[in-house]
């Protein structure tokens, strides 16, 4: 199983920046699983936020961040990326990034295929 850590998060005002990263570590294939970004928002469940495919090649990302965040990957150094622009209040969660369960899907997001996940980083956004 993949161990993951997420870094990054903190304080912002609306309208600001952040860059969160996630460092892979357990296996050796990394580059051969696709990863993912969720977030949880207080009193809500898991909210999926982008998604990357093992090559880099293909990303998705959720209707409300689109244009604002950028995940990207180096599969050098087993990390994954998650730029996120022009936060909102809204956007205030604890991020966690995932690990598929399986390498080389060709689905970039479905119920059920994400597997390991880190403790997450914690990104609040001020008005």
């Amino acid at each position: 199983q993949m161990h993951l850590v997420e870094s990054g998060g903190g304080l912002v005002q609306a309208g600001g920046s952040l860059v969160l990263s996630c460092s892979a570590s357990g296996r050796t294939d990394f580059g051969r699983f696709n990863m993912a970004w969720f977030r949880r928002a207080p009193g809500k469940g898991a909210e999926f936020i982008a998604s990357i495919q093992w090559n880099g090649a293909r990303s998705e990302y959720a209707d409300d961040v689109k244009g604002r965040f950028i995940i990207s990957r180096d599969n050098a150094k087993n990390t994954v990326t998650l730029r996120m622009n022009n936060l909102k209040p809204e956007d205030t969660a604890l991020y966690y990034c995932t690990a598929d369960s399986r390498p080389v899907r060709a689905v970039l997001n479905a119920p059920g295929i994400w597997d390991s996940r880190g403790p997450g980083t914690q990104v609040t956004v001020s008005s």
